[in-house]
């Protein structure tokens, strides 16, 4: 009987979720997987070690985009679009449809925690370099080329505050493959689950 209006309960509010334009989840593994995604915009080829430091839009670690604005970097205007990965890494050559090399893009996600978390590690992969902030502070910088593999990198003493965190993932690819991935652990080195993924501030 609990077992049956448990499901019930779940049933109505997966279904009152559904009717407001419900938000996302972290997948089962903890990866963020939901996404604002502003791509591609060209770099000279084999720069990327150089435009990871190079602030493409200004205070480009404060970004709060929403989906459909738009946004110009050099002479070229792109418009946010809300993108959702087929795996752990969000491929941007497969959401593009087209193959593109020596580019930068941009990633948002307002990732929504019920309580303050310390002491996390942020466990991040790219394809090729990458650079982090979070809450408008910039955590994270990898300069160099590689493929994308689940936590390459790991950024200890981590927080989140309770409410939304907005999250900007900056991702340049040099040649052949272009992708990101993120999660959270927590101090015993689990996936940090349940926390909801926004595409609006």
């Amino acid at each position: 009987m609990t077992s049956s209006r448990t499901l019930l309960v779940a049933a109505v509010l997966l279904l009152g979720a559904a009717a407001r334009g419900a938000d996302a989840t972290v997948d089962a593994e903890g990866f963020v997987v939901d996404w604002l995604m502003l791509a591609p915009f060209s770099i000279a080829e084999e720069t990327g070690a150089d435009e990871i430091d190079k602030q493409q839009i200004a205070k480009e670690g404060e970004l709060k985009p929403k989906a459909g604005e738009q946004q110009k970097i050099g002479d070229k205007t792109g418009t946010w679009k809300a993108v959702h990965a087929k795996a752990y890494d969000l491929d941007f050559n497969d959401v593009l449809g087209t193959a593109n090399e020596d580019m930068v893009g941009y990633l948002v996600a307002y990732v929504v925690a019920d309580k303050a978390m310390s002491g996390l590690t942020a466990a991040i992969g790219s394809n090729d370099q990458a650079k982090l902030y979070l809450n408008g502070k910039e955590i994270y910088k990898f300069a160099e080329t590689r493929t994308v593999e689940k936590d390459s990198d790991k950024v200890q003493g981590v927080s989140l505050v309770q409410g939304v965190n907005t999250i900007v993932f900056k991702v340049i690819n040099q040649k052949n493959d272009w992708a990101a991935a993120l999660r959270f652990l927590d101090a015993a080195g689990k996936p940090v689950t349940g926390l909801v993924v926004k595409t609006a501030p």
